[in-house]
């Protein structure tokens, strides 16, 4: 009998902190003196138990919720502990208090995008099943069968998204499913694989996935019998390369890509939205060029909602030398804020004009009227000031603005993930998302007024000589 088998490392180490979730933490934060005459008081077993204690080093959003669901989504950016979780939810479904001690499931489906990726992330990798587990406890790989089988007897054998036949047949207690946004046939894999999914008296399935907006993901998250957690790369920092955070965050902080990647976001892009993610990400720079003229849009909030509901502000400029087809627009910055005073939006306009040079402000005046203009001087009486009134709704002024972006006329400066979080709702029919559209509003004012109507007073004369 090894000294593990001695006593069960959950049951040995619960009796150290009264609260085990928060134990790493707790011991973390102390001084040296403390944390050694923890270590100290621990006995020989103790010792080897704690690196495999997961509930004492597990960060929240790696521990299953408590309470009657099915289906566990763990969301989370790249590097944010998912695969980790997914392994130690498979050893804490599998394992008894001793090694041969049986546990809650006995049988378990390991499903991956590939049968590579299930054997190489899920089993073998560095945050995998085989490296998480106790040597007492650790499972034997059957690579003939792709079969993992523990000391007390329970199995689990790896599938591939690309085969959702094969789930036709087996029968499970337990699944772990590992990015699931990115399975090739996600729906057949998903329905055969909840088929087998019928053993015992509470079977369960663990999804790790980074999100991605695929229709398979969108639909159990909204099942009742569905619960998640979630967490962004920089959750998990501490065991991430300083380089690493240092490059990405530099790169795709504020991006729909970076929402998605790093911050574990669900992005819908609606069906017949007149912006889309790739076209979007396609038309990013990193490098903005001189401007000829730059405004800074601003879509005020109006009735019960105006200290509550966000004032689209977006600076834009264009480079316009020659001809129109030569115009090129770039969004610069979002610079919208939330629940705050006329004085306080008005102040943030002003400020964003300082901040790029902007040559004017344009403001919709529908709500306001007179209003806007005079709190808008009341803070800086100079500021060049134009009211523009819109006598068409919000989609149907959207449309021409979105045509600029197809024809690839427009750039966007990263940092406008908001922004175009949603530009991506935003329908010929109407906005499909919650709230109003303010961003967007102040998105089209600017372009409006740096290219549409100019294009327009450009071409008249031409088209007049021809």
């Amino acid at each position: 009998m090894t000294d593990m088998e001695q006593g069960s490392p959950k049951g040995t180490l619960i009796s150290i902190s009264s609260d085990v979730r928060s134990g790493a933490a707790l011991v973390a934060s102390a001084d040296v003196a403390n944390r050694k005459a923890f270590l100290r008081d621990l006995s020989g077993a103790q010792l080897k138990a704690l690196p495999y204690l997961f509930e004492f080093w597990a960060l929240d959003h790696q521990l299953a919720p408590e309470g009657d669901w099915r289906t566990w989504v763990i969301l989370g950016g790249r590097g944010a502990g998912k695969t980790r979780a997914g392994a130690e939810w498979v050893r804490s479904m599998v394992e008894g208090s001793r090694p041969r001690d049986p546990g809650i499931a006995k049988h378990v489906g390991l499903i991956g995008e590939t049968m590579e990726q299930a054997r190489e992330v899920m089993v073998f990798g560095t945050s995998g099943i085989l490296a998480c587990s106790p040597p007492d406890r650790r499972p034997q790989w059957i690579s003939g069968r792709n079969l993992l089988i523990w000391p007390n007897g329970a199995e689990a054998r790896l599938y591939s998204a690309f085969d959702p036949e094969r789930l036709r047949g087996p029968q499970f207690d337990a699944v772990w499913a590992d990015e699931l946004a990115k399975w090739p046939k996600a729906q057949s894999t998903w329905d055969m694989m909840q088929f087998g999914l019928r053993l015992g008296a509470n079977p369960r399935a663990c999804v790790t996935t980074t999100p991605k907006n695929v229709e398979i993901l969108k639909d159990f998250m909204a099942r009742k019998s569905t619960v998640h957690t979630h967490a962004t790369t920089q959750a998990n920092r501490a065991y991430l390369a300083d380089s690493f955070l240092q490059e990405v965050q530099e790169r795709y902080c504020g991006t729909r890509l970076g929402r998605q990647e790093l911050d574990g976001v669900l992005l819908a892009d609606v069906d017949g939205a007149l912006w889309s993610s790739a076209r979007l990400e396609a038309g990013h720079v990193t490098k903005l060029p001189q401007m000829d003229r730059i405004v800074v849009a601003v879509d005020p909030p109006a009735g019960a909602n105006a200290t509550s509901d966000a004032c689209g502000i977006v600076v834009a400029g264009i480079v316009s030398q020659g001809p129109v087809s030569g115009w090129k627009i770039y969004v610069i910055e979002d610079a919208s804020v939330q629940g705050v005073s006329p004085n306080e939006w008005a102040a943030a306009a002003i400020a964003a004009m300082d901040r790029h040079g902007a040559d004017r402000m344009v403001a919709e005046v529908n709500q306001g009227g007179a209003m806007v203009e005079a709190i808008v001087r009341s803070i800086d009486p100079s500021v060049s000031y134009r009211a523009v009134h819109a006598t068409r709704g919000k989609a149907m002024r959207a449309e021409p603005v979105a045509a600029l972006y197809e024809q690839g006329r427009v750039h966007h400066a990263f940092g406008l993930g908001e922004l175009e979080d949603e530009m991506c709702q935003m329908t010929a029919q109407g906005y499909a998302g919650t709230g109003s559209p303010d961003r967007v509003d102040a998105l089209v004012w600017a372009l409006t007024d740096l290219f549409l109507e100019p294009a327009k007073r450009w071409r008249a004369p031409h088209i007049r000589r021809l």
